[in-house]
This record gives structure tokens, sequence and C-alpha cells, in this order.
């Protein structure tokens, strides 16, 4: 890495070169660097709304760039260790989608876990590639889903020799990781990609004693979420690519979606936030690790809880774990991730990741402080204290097995009829059931609907999970695919 070019920001520089000539716009947006609104101004601040503006000459143009961009690219390609690095302004939704659309198209095969975040299967439905499900294994203990089995993967390849790629979550939202390196050179060996979904792994590039990173892998293509644990906005996001794939055909693929009205507030968040990380990452995530493991420790103390880490690895479907990540398993008691999610929120003001039927997550990174933490530890004490209760009846576990009847494009866009949720047993779904966070869906289009399931969506609306995805927003009524 070479650190002289790292200390360069070209995106958020030539804002202030913009800022500093007082230009006069009749462009868009029509807020005319704010005075077109003042509430917002107010909201945001008038230096936000100066440079929230629209592509031109000294700015560039994220759709096509020759300037300040395409060096802002390449500085976050040497930093990440990719050939290539775009800018994404969607979401690592949109960086997902792209890699998935950039070597599939309508009939081809991808191999995946099931445990794949929703946008994995948007893809699918969009583009119209078929789904090859390597069901991940299950911590029955935790009751949650863990990585791909190697021995999975090459069983997959070798039953469907045609597939185009395998995509790997890594890690998983709990901190799960899979043999990233054996799967990428299982899919090599047979001519296939390997796409990583890795919105939650930017710090696998930054810091020490990580996990390896998708691009170190040798992986082709990764969705990187640098708004999730590197800093930067919401919504932004990197697509890192190798040397194996074509910079042209992949903006080709990110252009048929990506907004031509790209945010130059995320973009150039995404460009501080890179060299932030490439100049002081190590020291950074040393602290992010120091502050998980303090709290996983303290947490193991008062009882009843674990936070869980790296003796959960076996090898196999836990290769590795993410230290950073601070999963809690809650269910011993007597409480469902979810309430405890629920009392941290209402009671404590603590805002937590996410809550399931079993677990909780609470990120840790680069915002935070010593006395959160302990804010935390000392929240979840008293939880325990004034809530604990007989853990009988509870649900043990996340993950269901799917039955796929039909691909989920030809499910989404087959004529579905709108019935009871609860009279639709052995039913085959027209769309979406899922707790969000995290969006791995119960169900999605072209998948039978089973007692289990049901059952599963019962007691999660028992306990207050969001549920999302169908059109009914009460999701009291479900589209079933037409016989």
């Amino acid at each position: 890495m070479n650190e002289l070019s790292q200390k360069k920001a070209p995106i958020y520089e030539a804002l202030n070169e913009y800022k500093s000539l007082r230009i006069v716009s009749f462009d868009v947006p029509g807020h005319k660097q704010g005075h077109g609104n003042p509430e917002l101004t107010e909201f945001l601040g008038k230096k936000c709304m100066s440079v929230d503006v629209n592509s031109m000459k000294p700015l560039d143009n994220l759709c096509h760039p020759v300037s300040v961009i395409k060096e802002a690219e390449e500085l976050a390609a040497d930093a990440f260790g990719a050939a290539h690095a775009f800018f994404i302004v969607g979401g690592t939704t949109a960086s997902v989608q792209a890699m998935v659309m950039s070597v599939c198209k309508k009939g081809d095969k991808i191999i995946m876990p099931r445990n794949v975040h929703r946008s994995a299967i948007n893809a699918l439905i969009v583009c119209g590639a078929v789904p090859v499900y390597v069901n991940p294994g299950v911590n029955k203990e935790l009751g949650i889903p863990l990585g791909m089995s190697v021995s999975d993967v090459e069983k997959a390849i070798l039953e469907n020799p045609d597939a185009k790629a395998v995509l790997t979550n890594n890690p998983t939202y709990y901190g799960v990781c899979s043999d990233l390196k054996a799967i990428t050179q299982l899919a090599h060996k047979h001519g296939m990609y390997s796409l990583v979904d890795e919105a939650h792994g930017t710090h696998f590039y930054f810091g020490e004693n990580m996990p390896i990173s998708a691009m170190a892998a040798g992986a082709d293509m990764a969705a990187v979420s640098m708004h999730k644990t590197g800093g930067s906005l919401t919504q932004s996001s990197f697509l890192l690519i190798g040397k194996s794939m074509s910079v042209g055909h992949v903006r080709q693929i990110i252009n048929l979606t990506q907004t031509t009205s790209g945010s130059y507030l995320l973009m150039s968040s995404l460009d501080i936030s890179r060299r932030n990380l490439a100049l002081d990452g190590i020291e950074i995530f040393k602290r992010v690790t120091r502050f998980s493991e303090y709290a996983r420790e303290e947490i193991n103390k008062i009882g009843g809880y674990y936070a869980f880490s790296k003796e959960i690895i076996d090898g196999d479907t836990v290769f590795d774990f993410d230290v950073t990540k601070l999963s809690i398993h809650t269910r011993d008691i007597g409480l469902a991730g979810i309430e405890v999610y629920d009392i941290l929120r209402d009671e404590y003001g603590i805002q937590i990741e996410f809550g399931d039927v079993g677990n909780v997550l609470a990120i840790i990174s680069v915002g935070d402080r010593e006395l959160a933490i302990e804010r935390l530890i000392g929240a979840l004490a008293e939880i325990k204290r004034l809530y604990s209760k007989d853990k009988t009846g509870m649900l043990d576990h996340e993950y269901i097995d799917p039955d796929v009847v039909l691909a989920p494009q030809e499910a989404f866009y087959a004529d579905n009829t709108s019935v009871p949720i609860d009279e639709s047993e052995n039913l085959v779904c027209g769309e979406f059931v899922m707790c969000y966070p995290p969006g791995i869906p119960i169900l999605a289009p072209g998948e039978r609907i089973t007692r289990e399931i049901l059952d599963y969506i019962s007691y999660a609306k028992e306990k207050g999970l969001l549920l999302t995805g169908t059109e009914d927003m009460s999701v009291e009524r479900i589209n079933i695919v037409e016989a």
C-alpha cells in the first residue's frame, strides 16, 4: 500500500475546491446549495447542503468516471487489494445485485447458501438466474445458521457442473466465516466465479489477525458495506473485483440499476473513510477488537447470556470467527433476542443491531466509546436480574431448510393469489417473508410453505419481530402461486 497516495481523497478535495469557487448554480438539485430549503439546511447544516451537488466537469460523473472519481476508485482498489473498486450509492444491496448480474443471465445456475440476504435472491428475480442452495451448517445450541461446508459446496458443484458461480456470505451477521479460500479455489477449479457478500467484512481488509478477506482469498468479486463497520454514510458501499473481471462490463451492469445522480455526500464519505482506514485501520480495529473482547468477557461473567466467539470454530461450517461481532445468545435467561432488543431500546435507550428468536447482535465499530460499552454491559446485567424467566417452550432454532419448487423469477412473476397466511400450508410462496433486520428470507418466491415455517412466523409475530416482504403490510395474508 502506498501511504503517500492513500493520504489523498480526490472527491473530498474536489468538493472543497468547488465550494471555494462560489459557483452560481443553475443546475439540479433544486435546493441550490440549501438556499431553497432553509428547514433542511438548518437540520443538516450549510456545509452539508453546499456539497449536495450534481455531476459536472470538475467533479466527474459516477456513471462514466474520467477524473476525480476515477482516481478515488483507483485508491480504493489499492487500499482493498482489488484490481478495481466501484463506488456504490445504492447500498450493498446494489453491490450484491451487480455481482450476480455480472456473471449470470436468465437460466444460469448459481450456487449459494440459503441464508443469503434478500438482495441476492432479488437479483435472481431480476435476471432470471436459478439458485442451487447449499444449506448452511446449524449450531443447535445457539440455533443459528453457520457457514457453508466445503464438502457441501463441492457436492453442489459436482451435481451442477454448468453453474456459473458460487456466492458466499462472509462473515454472516453473527460473525461466522466459511473456508473462503478453499471455496474460491474449488469454484475456480471447476471454471466458476467466486462471489462474496462481504457486507459485514470491511475491517477484514484493514485490521490485524482478522479472518481472510475476499480479495486476499482470490475471489472474483466482493460487495463491501463500508457504512456498516468502516465509518461512511448509510447506503454507501464498494464493489471490488479481481483481475478475472472486465471493468467495463461490470460498470455497464452497475449502470443498469444505479442512479445517474450519484450522491456526492455518499461518495465523499466513502473517499474519506477509505483514507482513514488505509492510514489508521490497524489501530482503529485493534481498539474495536479490544472493546468487543472486553464486552464479551464481562457479559459472560453475568451468567445466563452466552457471548460466543472463536471457541465455536470447528474448521468446517465455522472455519473462522469475526471477534468484532458481539453476538449474544439470550435464550437461557428465558428471553428471545428480540425481547432483549426491545427492552434495551425502550427501557435503557440503547439501540443494538438486531434481535432474533434466540440472539442479539451489537455492532462494535470505528465510532464506539468505552462508556457506551460499559452502559451496554450494565443494562444486560439489569435485564437478566429484572426480566429473566423460565425458558421452557421457547423456539430453539433460526434456520429452516427450504423446499424449492420453482425458480424465484418464475414464482414472483407467475399469477399469484392472496390467501390468509394460516391457510397457506403446502402451497408455493410467490413473495418474500423475512424478519428485518437481518433481511434473510424465511420464505422466498418459489418455496413451499410448510407447517414448520408457519409456526416460526407465528412465533416471530408473538415475540415482536418485524416481519416484512409481503404485499400485505400486516403479514396476515400471503401471495401464493396459482396451481
